[in-house]
């Protein structure tokens, strides 16, 4: 029978801990090394509801993309956000682990991931890290140039519906060629994206003043430039696939399965 130990090792060797961001928290969250491990849900986000959906389906391990206990916490009653989705894991034998900046810059990462999906050629770093191939973001060039606008629905077409759909700053008939993201909130990355002369930056969690100002800079220094805002979950989500099959393939007694629950946290926009 697998361990989760088993488990954390081939994680190990796809996402090493050592690539991730000082601040950050990955690995084993709950749970005993030493348990055996039949099925795997592999999810973005650790919530009540992905707990419960894995209870009913005897999910022995959850492997997120986010870290479940990332920031101080003082507390962990059961009247508490964190205390009762981690109470109810405990509760149903439910290990938890998450790989995540250090799954973000790998080879074959979350932004890898997300550049391949929107057809992009030539693709590296928009910030390296330790090699060419190793680093946050990603930049690349598309086949042919086309519009923003008709961008922009290429890249809706590649993500799940969420409501906040896709958002963009810039001209809809700008020609676009060069492209810069980066999966997850990634505006720490706006100047890496304007400084390697990409066309438009794709990312999530986009605020007012960055994105406004990343645009007075590129029309000072007479370019164009433009801005696509996506969900975070749907952008981070189509690296759950490839890392299933990724530990699928390393580990072929174990069922690694990818949640369908969509974490994204906004229900509905309404407009006037």
């Amino acid at each position: 029978m697998t361990k989760v130990a088993e488990v954390l090792a081939v994680a190990e060797t796809l996402w090493p801990s050592s690539g991730a961001d000082e601040w950050d928290r990955p690995g084993l969250i709950c749970g005993s090394q030493n348990s055996n491990v039949r099925t795997v849900l592999m999810t973005v986000d650790v919530t009540a509801e992905i707990i419960q959906d894995a209870a009913e389906a005897g999910i022995d391990l959850i492997i997120s993309h986010h870290p479940f206990l990332l920031r101080g916490i003082y507390e962990l009653t059961e009247q508490s956000a964190k205390g009762s989705v981690l109470a109810a894991a405990i509760r149903n034998n439910i290990a938890l682990f998450s790989a995540h900046t250090n799954a973000d810059v790998v080879e074959g990462g979350v932004s890898a991931v997300l550049a391949e999906a929107l057809g992009l050629q030539s693709i590296t770093p928009l910030v390296p890290t330790s090699s060419n191939t190793v680093g946050h973001g990603r930049i690349g060039s598309l086949a042919q140039p086309v519009k923003l606008l008709d961008f922009a629905r290429s890249v809706a077409g590649v993500l799940s519906a969420t409501a906040g759909g896709v958002r963009v700053a810039g001209d809809a008939n700008q020609t676009v060629s060069r492209i810069a993201l980066c999966g997850g909130a990634g505006d720490s990355f706006i100047a890496s994206a304007i400084e390697a002369n990409a066309d438009v930056y794709v990312t999530s969690d986009l605020r007012h003043h960055p994105t406004q100002d990343a645009l007075e800079r590129a029309r000072a220094e007479g370019r164009e430039f433009a801005l696509i805002d996506i969900s975070h979950w749907a952008a981070e989500s189509l690296w759950l696939g490839q890392a299933a099959n990724q530990l699928g393939n390393a580990l072929p007694d174990v069922k690694f399965v990818v949640s369908d629950l969509r974490t994204d946290p906004w229900d509905f926009a309404v407009t006037q």
